[in-house]
């Protein structure tokens, strides 16, 4: 059973969704933005309890040595112990909306998280696709170079036999094996090409690249035609639903709560407070007793137990009142503040702009990128189809005896180096056009 799952995993063919999904999901850079979003909620729970109150228990015991004031108010020359118990609540009803503030802008935190993860989700989901890309570019090379092979040594195996007849000269058999060389040079760059772009994309995955490889997609491209007919669509969605643009947005909004917090240092502050306390106190070498004196004669009647059940009834009390902060001066450090935030706005609006800015020179070298790709993919279209007739006229030409293996072969490079070409501006092509779709908000794996 183990031989044949991993059996599986080794012939197993990644698609292009499974690939920008495992990215997603596995991605160490996401999982911490997923992390701060987590963050920010717990920003929320701190903002909200704000409007709380809060309750605090105390307990102390204390050791007197020596004199002392009793709980009585006599003064005791005695060793003793005391025990302190107190409960206290306050809340704020007052702080020139501060709290308000803080907890609308916890909320805005929470989604500038959102913001700035949907944008690492974007930026690796780009990077995952052009990685494929270029695997099956570089995949599509390679056949070619193998079939190149195939034909060079059929052209060597058929020079050998006109050389072993005394038609051809050995020169012809010399040039023939040059470009067999030639071409297997090429072949092991192409293997190598492959190999180290299932390389590149297995580290994005963070997964092993033993055994890794992708499922191949037939692109058709028969008729290659830009979806977009100039930018103005593109602008027009992307200025409003691109999160770089709304997480700007979001951090101007952020500046504004920045300045009304730092203005709520100029309003007064009201808060309450209430609280219960009551002690325990003993001397070292007494019971704990009261002595009851009658008032008339002054003389000791009883002594009356008081213990610490006794003590903390008896010396139980209760206490509330309010609190008012007015500010009068604080040497100019609220002003400065306001100002600083203020300045701090300007700022984030001005990296509004820019992000906006960005976001339309992206766009629009995008988009022309996507054109002249387009033109490149249509040049060598009919490149290709040209250097295959002037091999195939080559190729009568030599097998009449007119012209020369050396000839040929340098018309079969032309063809070579025009494959190549069309294979990368194929590719080129696709990826432009993914990246305008990226702006659109379209899905970059159909």
């Amino acid at each position: 059973m183990f031989c044949s799952i991993l059996s599986f995993s080794q012939e197993k063919e990644w698609t292009l969704q499974e690939c920008v999904n495992h990215a997603l999901e596995h991605n160490i850079s996401i999982k911490q933005s997923q992390l701060d979003a987590l963050i920010a909620e717990e920003d929320i729970t701190t903002a909200k309890a704000n409007f709380l109150p809060t309750v605090s228990g105390s307990a102390s015991q204390n050791f007197n040595f020596g004199s002392f004031i009793g709980n009585n108010g006599n003064r005791i020359s005695r060793d003793s112990r005391l025990n302190n118990f107190g409960l206290s609540t306050g809340i704020t009803i007052f702080n020139g909306f501060q709290n308000t503030n803080l907890y609308k802008q916890a909320k805005l935190g929470l989604k500038t998280s959102q913001l700035q993860l949907d944008i690492l989700k974007d930026n690796i989901s780009l990077n995952v696709v052009n990685a494929y890309l270029n695997i099956l570019l570089n995949k599509e090379a390679l056949k070619l170079a193998e079939e190149q092979i195939v034909v060079s040594q059929k052209s060597l195996d058929q020079v050998q036999g006109l050389v072993d007849a005394g038609v051809r000269a050995k020169a012809d058999l010399l040039v023939s094996q040059s470009q067999l060389a030639t071409d297997n040079e090429r072949l092991v760059n192409a293997q190598n090409s492959v190999v180290l772009s299932l390389l590149s994309l297995s580290q994005i995955l963070q997964i092993s690249n033993d055994g890794f490889d992708v499922e191949d997609i037939f692109i058709d491209l028969n008729n290659a035609v830009l979806t977009y007919n100039n930018t103005n669509e593109i602008l027009s969605y992307a200025l409003t639903h691109r999160p770089e643009i709304k997480n700007a947005e979001l951090n101007l909004e952020n500046a504004a709560f920045n300045i009304a917090i730092a203005k709520s240092s100029y309003y007064p502050s009201l808060t309450f407070g209430a609280g219960l306390g009551t002690s325990y106190q003993h001397i070292v070498g007494q019971d704990d007793v009261i002595p009851i004196f009658d008032q008339t004669t002054g003389m000791l009647i009883e002594l009356k137990p008081n213990g610490f059940i006794e003590q903390l009834e008896n010396n139980f009390g209760y206490n509330f009142g309010f609190n008012l902060n007015i500010p009068i001066f604080s040497g100019f450090k609220n002003d400065a503040n306001v100002n600083k935030s203020k300045i701090n706005k300007e700022k984030s609006n001005l990296a509004l702009e820019q992000e906006k800015q960005t976001l339309t020179t992206n766009v629009e070298q995008a988009y022309a990128d996507a054109k002249a790709s387009l033109k490149q993919y249509e040049a060598s279209n009919i490149s290709v189809i040209a250097q295959d007739e002037a091999f195939k006229n080559e190729q009568e030409k030599y097998d009449l005896g007119v012209s020369t293996s050396f000839e040929l072969d340098q018309v079969r490079n032309r063809l070579i180096n025009a494959q190549s070409s069309f294979l990368n501006a194929k590719y080129n092509f696709v990826f432009k056009t993914k990246v305008l779709d990226f702006y659109m908000g379209k899905s970059l794996t159909n």
